[in-house]
């Protein structure tokens, strides 16, 4: 990782920043491949519980450097791919990620940055938090972040935010669905702290097979997610965190 990720980790908590605020924390090749080895490192921490994903300075992320985007225009077809490929590899590395991701979202999150905040298991942001996909306003198409859109709001619904390309306020973001919660700027920065440790007090064999249980069924017939649920919940009931979960209740009951 470069200057451009910041990564730290406290107590069970992994904190990754996206550290460009002089670009708003505009994605270029540098960015992504240093918060996909962010995950990668967060992913093999066996004390982490909670990863955090938020921006430095007062923006989330901008989305795209179009410097950068505007050089790869005189590549090949062959290097854009390449280009755009890694940005849907950081989304499969968010998906599969053993454990919870939050993003904590300040200012914009804007294009490829509205798509890496929530592709994040979990967001929350400040009420003043801008939300939005403006790139048919160049020409351009929100093409990877759309398939994250898709399963946050409904098709019309989703056709209109990335054909209008309009920014849109937090509390319109958490009405659609495509939030969690939403705080007043004053009490962010407490509300958000005291979200995160709520989290990591939770289970983390109970947390990694919930997460990993509700991403493979999404597509599968109602048989076959119930038989998926089968083999998780039976899994569930071996782990340490559960035999002692339950010994913990019958003894207060």
């Amino acid at each position: 990782m470069d200057g451009k990720i910041l990564y730290s980790t406290d107590t069970s908590v992994a904190r990754i920043t996206l550290n460009r605020p002089e670009k708003r924390n505009a994605l270029d090749a540098e960015l992504v491949a240093g918060l996909r080895q962010a995950l990668a490192q967060s992913a093999q921490d066996g004390g982490v519980r909670v990863v955090v994903v938020t921006g430095a300075g007062k923006d989330f992320c901008a989305g795209a450097d179009l410097a950068a985007l505007q050089q790869l225009q005189d590549s090949g077809v062959v290097e854009n791919l390449a280009d755009a490929r890694r940005l849907a590899d950081l989304f499969l590395d968010m998906r599969r990620h053993p454990r919870p991701i939050v993003a904590v979202v300040r200012g914009r999150a804007l294009a490829g940055g509205c798509g890496i905040a929530t592709a994040a298991d979990i967001v929350l942001a400040a009420e003043s938090a801008q939300f939005g996909y403006p790139e048919t306003k160049i020409g351009f198409v929100p093409a990877m972040v759309m398939a994250i859109l898709r399963r946050s709001v409904g098709e019309r619904r989703a056709f209109e935010l990335l054909a209008n390309g309009d920014t849109f306020p937090a509390r319109t973001a958490l009405e659609m669905g495509m939030i969690n919660r939403v705080f007043t700027d004053e009490a962010f920065e407490t509300e958000t702290e005291a979200y995160i440790a709520q989290l990591a007090a939770r289970s983390d064999s109970a947390l990694a097979l919930t997460k990993s249980l509700l991403y493979s069924i999404d597509g599968m017939p109602f048989a076959a997610a119930l038989s998926a649920g089968v083999q998780t919940n039976a899994l569930a009931r071996l782990t340490d965190d559960c035999r002692r979960g339950l010994e913990q209740f019958l003894k207060k009951s």
